[in-house]
């Protein structure tokens, strides 16, 4: 089972997106998935999403999708929300990836917004309802249109807060005032997708992190929270400002090549990329180091 939240939490409040380990040939690390899935929870994670974009989705199969979720859930799907990323640009493909992460015993489902055909928002509206419709499982929208070309504008947003099993938003927007009329007239779980926007966004109403630098500071992120439900927004404040050169390094160049680097030099699992991602060149990787010991972070 996983951990009881309130509507207001319906996926934890501080997840990490999780980067998919591989062997040094390239194949799926179960194991080595296992082990990181582990680490993450125990380091604070109540949550973990598998299969998004920092795991590296676009280039592994739906075979390895469902093997990964799988793998994560047996770990530890009895201590934290583990949510599937299924999100395509091809509704038909989607719909088939909901109905497998459903299979496969996966907490919720993170649904991205089609990229790069670029629909209309009535397009977006249908295509999340069909999510929604396929499975029972609670959906999060991914908006994130600097990769997808596309935002979810808020009148669709709230349409889409109707349906039961919408009950999230993870928040790549950038865009605060926007972040601040979504948050109020849907009522959905707001999560932030934008690290160096984590502090921000909880200002706004935001209730936790769908994180990529929690792979390397989940206490702090944890911290940084706690601090700011418990009404000490000047300790949240020093713990965002401790964090901005990580926020930074981690994100210098594309934030699955700096996560891998970061856990292969702590000897956790990552293994390689998969083109067209490359590794960091010794150059970036020494920076990366400097950016990362300055918020305290040893690699």
């Amino acid at each position: 089972m996983a951990p009881i939240s309130t509507p207001q939490t319906p996926f934890g409040r501080v997840l990490t997106a999780m980067v998919t380990p591989f062997t040094a040939d390239g194949a799926l690390d179960l194991d080595g998935a296992q082990r990181l899935a582990t680490h993450l929870v125990d380091a604070g994670n109540d949550g973990l999403v598998v299969n998004g974009t920092t795991g590296e989705s676009p280039t592994t199969t739906d075979a390895e999708k469902s093997q990964l979720v799988r793998a994560v859930l047996e770990a530890v799907g009895d201590r934290a929300h583990v949510v599937a990323g299924i999100g395509t640009n091809d509704t038909h493909h989607t719909l088939e990836l909901a109905r497998a992460a459903e299979r496969d015993g996966a907490h919720g489902l993170l649904a991205v917004t089609p990229y790069y055909n670029k629909p209309p928002q009535e397009g977006l509206y249908r295509h999340f309802s069909a999510i929604a419709d396929a499975t029972g499982l609670p959906v999060m929208l991914y908006d994130i249109p600097g990769r997808s070309g596309v935002p979810i504008d808020t009148e669709t947003i709230v349409r889409l807060a109707e349906h039961p099993r919408i009950v999230a938003n993870k928040d790549a927007k950038g865009d605060l005032g926007r972040a601040s009329w979504a948050i109020a007239r849907s009522g959905l779980a707001w999560y932030s997708g934008d690290d160096m926007l984590n502090l921000p966004l909880l200002s706004v109403g935001a209730c936790g992190f769908v994180s990529v630098v929690g792979h390397v500071v989940t206490p702090e992120l944890r911290a940084l929270l706690e601090a700011y439900l418990a009404g000490d927004v000047q300790k949240a404040t020093e713990v965002h400002q401790r964090l901005l050169p990580v926020f930074t390094g981690m994100f210098r160049t594309q934030g699955v090549i700096t996560t891998k680097a970061a856990l292969a030099r702590q000897g956790l699992p990552a293994g390689p990329l998969r083109l067209p991602l490359v590794e960091l060149s010794e150059q970036e990787t020494a920076q990366l180091a400097v950016d990362l010991a300055a918020g305290g972070v040893q690699i």
